[in-house]
């Protein structure tokens, strides 16, 4: 992976994003540490698509709630004041 100041990623922008499209991702930095990662758009929708696929469903979450009525600790919290309006 190619490393990038910000300053020259920004005055290069046009080659930091053909390095990018051409499928090598590009780490941009600011004060000589990682800020982000520039990347082709293909390869940015298969991580998302890759991502949504893994991710449970809400359903999922619900149905993994353990049904035994056992009991659980509960953490002591202090409720906030109730106001009128």
């Amino acid at each position: 992976m190619n490393r990038w100041s910000l300053r020259e990623a920004g005055s290069r922008f046009s080659a930091l994003a053909d390095a990018a499209a051409a499928g090598a991702p590009q780490l941009v930095t600011r004060h000589g540490k990682p800020a982000v990662v520039v990347m082709a758009a293909e390869e940015y929708d298969r991580l998302r698509h890759l991502e949504q696929a893994e991710a449970p469903t809400f359903a999922d979450l619900l149905l993994a709630i353990p049904r035994d009525d056992g009991e659980f600790e509960r953490i002591p919290l202090r409720l906030r004041p109730l106001y009128s309006r």
